[in-house]
């Protein structure tokens, strides 16, 4: 038997990306299950034929792989968001390709890219490029460059991408597709991974090693931590008396949630969460405190503000889970950071843990046996609980009227939805809503993309994670009205693959969050509303008579009209049993009311201004800033 195979660089790329798998604890995953994409002249000869051949099982017979099954999407954009979706809920273990012609498809994809790396998600990008031999010179939908005949608009991926190449020879896509599996599968340093494709390369023929397309496992590491940092990091918890830990997005991906119930248990820490931490402990553990930052809950931004020193876990630390470097405000505060990514460790001048989460947590759980904190301060963390909770159960039952708020939506689903089930959203004020509100059974039920915070994430979203989680387990997708009309397109494509998801669409015909943002900071909800241009030249006529659950319907899905709580009750018992994909369609309340704010969230606001409600809002924002302040530990 020969020990090469003639194939071209497309059909070698999908003969390998078929063939790789991750494994961690014991578990091997096929890495890439299935392609995203859109064909144009850059990929459908190419890449395109390829998927092609592998779907026939037209392939050489030397070289048996698994198939690579193609979806047709409608928005690149919407493909990288259906990946970072799927990698997501499969906690970083999977991910998607998504590949896209030359030009405007391969542009679309950098919101998309920008998205998965801010979040630290592994997704595959597969854009066409430009002619390598440079013949047809310029190609449709090149842009050119005066300063370089060696630039395309793929260059752009680069600030936004943790891995970039192009591959102009067929010899270079076996460095080039090794370094990419390297970075999808680093638990650290993770992100969007771009290797970009001439469309002439594509077609071309090559004898490639049979040991390229063997199956390969790339084995995704859990650190453990340093001894010596170790015990840094249990000598600073022993000398707390206010300690607080602040689960992140690591302690889900790295499936520590049972560790870190043990730890908080042991040793009497309050646990609060940012948006991609929530659940990573059951809202209902005794020392499970709710969301913290800007948008956070009462309960967690008042042990914050009061703590001594905050355990970080898997958080990066976003400008909402500091609340803009207020809301950890005690005079001495310090931070223990545990990460893998060293980068995020060392924030704050913490004390450094670097390792996986589970792992780190298990070792300081052991290491702090018999240390506890006192009972007084678990009993306050306990009191301030119970007190947002009732501040939650009021939101949820505000019986609003005559539009209900949103809140009141969020409560009815957060009491409709079993534990096993998965809510979605992005962006408005929903996230807000959420993180401060809702109650999360556990790590994968609740599915925030927060860190880009993208309008248009939601619904190609809800496509990626219904695949990863599979039939018997509902996926709700909430969707406002600004962020459906950015990208609905992709319903059509929940339509076409058969797949069952449940939207929530809510209409309040504006932007809620920007709304009141404006509002606060003194510009009076300027431009954040949809309404007609009137003589004026303002917009500030009539409610634009968009309809946007006939437009829902228009793409395939069932769509079911409430236009009360008790309706969108009935309605989803409905949704729930139908097999198909489904809308629920509702008008809220664009003024709220909103859940009472519990800190702060630095927006600049205007220094001058002839308007009087801008005057008054800097002056409290000069006000709140006042609380600003860098956290710098003493050296260790």
């Amino acid at each position: 038997m020969s020990s090469t195979v003639r194939l071209t660089v497309a059909q070698a790329t999908i003969a390998f990306l078929a063939n790789q798998y991750s494994e961690r604890d014991g578990v091997e995953r096929r890495l890439i299950p299935r392609c995203l994409g859109i064909f144009g002249h850059g990929n459908v000869c190419g890449l395109g034929q390829a998927l092609l051949q592998s779907e026939l099982g037209a392939g050489d017979p030397a070289l048996p792989v698994p198939d690579m099954p193609y979806v047709l999407i409608r928005n690149e954009q919407g493909g990288v968001h259906a990946a970072s979706g799927f990698a997501k809920q499969t906690n970083r273990l999977q991910t998607m390709a998504v590949l896209t012609s030359i030009g405007p498809g391969a542009t679309n994809m950098v919101t998309g890219a920008a998205l998965a790396t801010t979040n630290r998600l592994p997704v595959l990008l597969l854009p066409s490029d430009i002619f390598s031999t440079r013949v047809p010179d310029p190609v449709l939908q090149q842009l050119e460059d005066p300063r370089s005949l060696d630039i395309s608009v793929n260059d752009a991926f680069k600030p936004v991408a943790r891995f970039w190449d192009r591959v102009n020879r067929p010899e270079q896509l076996i460095p080039s597709l090794l370094n990419a599996m390297r970075v999808l599968t680093d638990p650290a340093d993770t992100g969007a991974v771009v290797v970009c494709m001439p469309q002439d390369v594509q077609a071309e023929a090559f004898d490639w090693p049979l040991e390229f397309f063997a199956k390969r496992v790339w084995h995704v590491a859990r650190p453990v931590p340093e001894p010596a940092a170790l015990a840094r990091a249990v000598a600073a918890i022993k000398q707390s008396q206010r300690p607080l830990v602040v689960a992140g997005g690591g302690a889900v991906y790295s499936e520590a949630a049972a560790a870190l119930r043990q730890f908080a248990t042991q040793t009497g820490i309050p646990v609060a969460d940012t948006q991609s931490g929530k659940g990573a402990i059951n809202w209902d553990h005794p020392l499970a405190v709710g969301g913290v930052g800007s948008t956070g809950a009462g309960s967690a931004n008042d042990l914050a503000r009061t703590a001594d020193l905050v355990i970080g876990v898997g958080t990066r630390y976003s400008d909402f889970t500091t609340a803009s470097h207020t809301v950890f405000a005690h005079p001495a505060v310090r931070f223990v950071n545990v990460n893998t990514l060293p980068f995020d460790t060392a924030k704050h001048s913490a004390t450094m843990v670097t390792a996986d989460a589970r792992e780190a947590l298990t070792a300081l759980t052991e290491a702090l046996q018999g240390w506890s904190t006192d009972a007084a301060y678990q009993a306050e963390a306990a009191e301030k609980v119970q007190a947002w909770q009732k501040v939650t159960d009021e939101c949820y039952h505000l019986n609003h009227g005559p539009q209900p708020a949103q809140t009141e939506v969020f409560g009815a689903l957060n009491e409709l939805l079993r534990d096993e089930d998965v809510v979605i959203n992005a962006a408005g004020s929903m996230p807000g809503d959420l993180q401060c509100l809702w109650r999360a059974a556990n790590p994968e039920q609740y599915h925030l993309e927060y860190a880009y915070s993208c309008m248009g994430y939601e619904i190609p979203a809800a496509l990626g994670v219904k695949l990863a989680v599979g039939p018997d387990r509902e996926v709700v997708s909430i969707v406002g009205d600004g962020t459906y009309q950015m990208l609905p397109m992709e319903l059509a494509t929940i339509v076409q693959e058969g797949v069952k998801v449940i939207f929530v669409l809510l209409n309040n015909r504006g932007f809620a969050s920007i709304g009141a943002l404006s509002e606060s900071h003194g510009s009076q909800r300027f431009g954040t509303q949809y309404r007609e241009r009137t003589a004026s030249g303002r917009l500030d006529g009539e409610p634009v008579p968009f309809d946007l659950a006939a437009n829902a319907a228009s793409w395939g899905a069932d769509v079911y009209r409430c236009a009360t709580i008790a309706e969108f009750r009935a309605n989803y018992a409905l949704a729930h049993a139908n097999p198909k994909t489904s809308v629920l369609y509702i008008e809220t309340d664009l003024l709220g009311p909103n859940p009472p704010g519990t800190a702060w969230w630095d927006v600049p606001t205007a220094q001058v201004s002839a308007i009087e409600s801008t005057q008054a809002a800097y002056a409290e924002y000069t006000a709140a800033k006042a609380g600003q302040r860098h956290y710098l530990n003493p050296a260790d």
